[in-house]
């Protein structure tokens, strides 16, 4: 999941582990059976996608063309599924051992970005800008 960000800040046990500005925070969530080849995909595609402002208004620059800044948290939660009941199964997301090296592909193709800590607790600020907020799914 991708949101269009005015700034964005991450805390682990009261410290700050990433914090941008105007720019882009990735919520990275791994399903089992994703590949590397799918982490850089997907990384190719959050830099190049097209959500920002151009002079007309039209959403036609990506997060290079801005100048913009990428803040990157790892989300098992997003592949909860709660169609069954009210207790979500989290069947889908990839275990840590897997997830771990995948995410932290991720951020590195994304330039290093700044981040949470994988596995922790973690407390997430943002302002969304827009909003926008999209699923990006490869």
């Amino acid at each position: 999941m991708v949101q269009r960000v005015s700034r964005a800040r991450v805390t682990v046990d009261g410290q700050p582990t990433g914090e941008i500005g105007a720019g882009l925070l990735v919520l990275v969530g791994v399903r089992r059976g994703d590949t590397t080849e799918q982490a850089d995909k997907l990384a190719r595609k959050l830099l190049a996608l097209r959500i920002f402002e151009d002079d007309e208004g039209r959403m036609n620059l990506s997060v290079q063309d801005v100048g913009g800044e990428v803040l990157c948290v790892s989300q098992f939660t997003l592949y909860g599924d709660a169609r069954k009941g009210n207790r979500p199964s989290f069947v889908e997301a990839a275990p840590p051992e897997e997830a771990e090296p995948l995410y932290e592909r991720v951020r590195t193709a994304l330039g290093g970005a700044p981040g949470g800590r994988f596995g922790a607790h973690m407390e997430v600020e943002l302002v969304n800008d827009g909003p926008v907020t999209l699923v990006v799914e490869n």
